[in-house]
């Protein structure tokens, strides 16, 4: 075996440090963008931050069809912050019982409600006997919602029947022995083992719907937390305009006084160097992730002005790749500048992405965005006859004629499931 040297040379393409932080800050919310420079506030000393002064700079496209105000508002979109309902609970039991036995009965019941208000008494050491349990749950529905406390699904809809409809004891037999079957529709089968009508078991069903698997929802309580847009668009003067919603991010500033102070050593030189070139590239990334969420944004106002007037039922087909060849820029660029925001418009706010959606094709060789079809495809199955609901081949077939969309019928289910409407013999309603 011969060792030998050799000299080669090649191109590679290193993702350094920076150029892997720059690629993430395309991605980053206007919020996790602030909460970023604040951060490099702290670990650079030649960044300063001031509050910002900047105006906002409007970008403006031509004159448009007058908007329909149907307007939601910017606060559409919101995360609801829950309360512990223990608590709750717990101050209703020292109210109501004056008990200590009884009072510690509850308070370890209580601890042992999971989320939804069942009772999970699995591998606790319950030193409490299933009597004792029992006048537990019962005690529970006294202070806190119907259904609070069960050990089941069965347990909770069956105390909810017994105090909203005691007329039907029929209900209560159909919760403890044939949810499956009802799940499955199978009204039939059912109304043969009762010895009933079908009717009478679709009568009893909608009943049932009536009552809350999870009673414990009904006591969350608190306040509301809402998501600030990224972006936003405006009517003004029969103009649309639009900027971006970053007004309240600090201006940063150079802080020179570490150039200027004079130094021999080679080690702070290399320093002040570093961070010098960390502040450089902090702007530049800003910068750049700013120009490049416009450019993207002056092409969806073009491509998809429908939308900001009627919807997203009226969206275009429009791709990742469709927008990334018209500002030249790679479709990974768009897909991270497009990530994690919000747009704010005159009819809703909504996630940026959403306004991308693939193209269905018609018959005369056109397209139509998934958006639309969903749309229609909603529409038509509320309008059906429900004692004879259509299959998804029978929707695929209307939709081919009457619309000339060229559609399959694994995508009618696909778009079913999205939409979360069931299948044709779950829409079935009986007589």
């Amino acid at each position: 075996m011969e060792l030998m040297m050799q000299q080669r040379q090649e191109l590679k393409l290193l993702m350094t440090a920076q150029l892997r932080q720059s690629i993430e800050l395309l991605q980053y919310s206007t919020d996790d963008l602030e909460q970023f420079i604040r951060q490099q506030e702290l670990e650079n000393p030649l960044i300063e931050l001031q509050d910002s002064s900047i105006t906002t700079q409007v970008e403006r496209l031509p004159s448009f069809k007058k908007l329909k105000r149907t307007a939601l508002q910017p606060t559409d979109i919101s995360k609801p912050i829950e309360e512990n309902f223990r608590d709750q609970l717990m101050q209703m039991v020292k109210l109501n019982f004056k008990d200590d036995s009884t009072k510690k009965l509850l308070t370890y019941m209580i601890h042992n409600l999971n989320d939804n208000g069942y009772l999970e008494m699995e591998g606790t050491g319950s030193n409490y006997s299933t009597e004792c349990i029992t006048k537990g749950i019962e005690l529970l529905q006294q202070i806190g919602p119907i259904g609070i406390g069960a050990r089941n699904l069965e347990e909770c809809l069956s105390l909810q029947s017994q105090y909203r409809y005691p007329e039907y004891p029929m209900l209560e037999e159909i919760i403890q022995h044939y949810l499956p079957l009802l799940a499955e529709k199978k009204w039939s089968l059912i109304a043969k083992n009762l010895k009933c009508s079908v009717s009478q078991v679709g009568q009893l069903s909608e009943l049932i719907l009536t009552l809350n698997p999870r009673p414990c929802s009904l006591m969350q309580i608190g306040s509301t937390e809402y998501l600030r847009p990224d972006i936003i668009v405006e009517e003004h003067q029969n103009e649309l305009i639009f900027y971006l919603n970053d007004y309240y991010l600090p201006s940063i500033k150079l802080n020179e006084y570490y150039l200027t102070v004079p130094n021999t050593n080679r080690d702070d030189q290399q320093y002040i160097h570093t961070h010098y070139k960390n502040y450089q590239w902090l702007m530049n990334s800003i910068e750049q992730r700013r120009n490049t969420i416009i450019k993207i944004m002056h092409v969806l106002m073009k491509r998809q002005l429908p939308f900001f007037s009627k919807g997203l039922s009226e969206l275009i087909p429009l791709t990742l790749k469709e927008v990334a060849d018209e500002i030249e820029m790679h479709e990974s660029t768009v897909s991270r500048a497009t990530s994690n925001k919000y747009i704010q418009t005159p009819i809703g706010t909504f996630e940026l992405k959403s306004l991308f959606t693939s193209k269905v094709a018609t018959n005369d060789g056109g397209n139509i965005s998934q958006e639309k079809v969903k749309t229609l495809l909603k529409q038509f199955i509320q309008k059906e006859d429900k004692l004879k609901p259509f299959s998804d081949q029978k929707i695929a077939e209307y939709f081919n004629t009457e619309h000339a969309i060229q559609i399959a019928r694994r995508t009618i289910s696909k778009y079913r499931d999205e939409l979360n409407i069931p299948s044709a013999s779950m829409r079935k309603q009986w007589k």
